[in-house]
């Protein structure tokens, strides 16, 4: 068996500490990028290429294909921006199949 590599990035500043730019050039080689906390009030820009991506749930590895993505427990999911998200990344390319969801994470509405 293969040792198993961790890394977790956690900020400790509650703003915009660049927690979502280095999540994203670290996921090139992760197997699994996860949020485990927070709702759709946070948010990361990702340049990727010529592209910007302003995301709130989802975490930044899903701009690449071979890494599975997880909201995890702690999450605080708001359905509504949730599925816009969603259907953006999928309007620009990419691909959200690998996105998973914990089923104790908490859902908000957002009426």
């Amino acid at each position: 068996m293969e040792p198993v590599n961790s890394l977790v990035i956690v900020g400790a500043q509650w703003g915009d500490e660049g927690k979502g730019k280095v999540i994203d050039y670290l996921s090139s080689k992760a197997d699994l990028v996860a949020r485990f906390q927070g709702g759709d009030n946070a948010g990361h820009t990702v340049v990727y290429g010529a592209n910007i991506f302003k995301l709130h749930h989802v975490p930044s590895g899903i701009l690449n294909p071979n890494t599975l993505c997880l909201l995890g427990n702690g999450m605080v999911i708001n359905p509504l921006v949730l599925v816009r998200e969603l259907d953006e990344l999928e309007k620009r390319g990419i691909d959200t199949s690998n996105l998973r969801i914990s089923a104790k994470a908490h859902l908000i509405s957002g009426w």
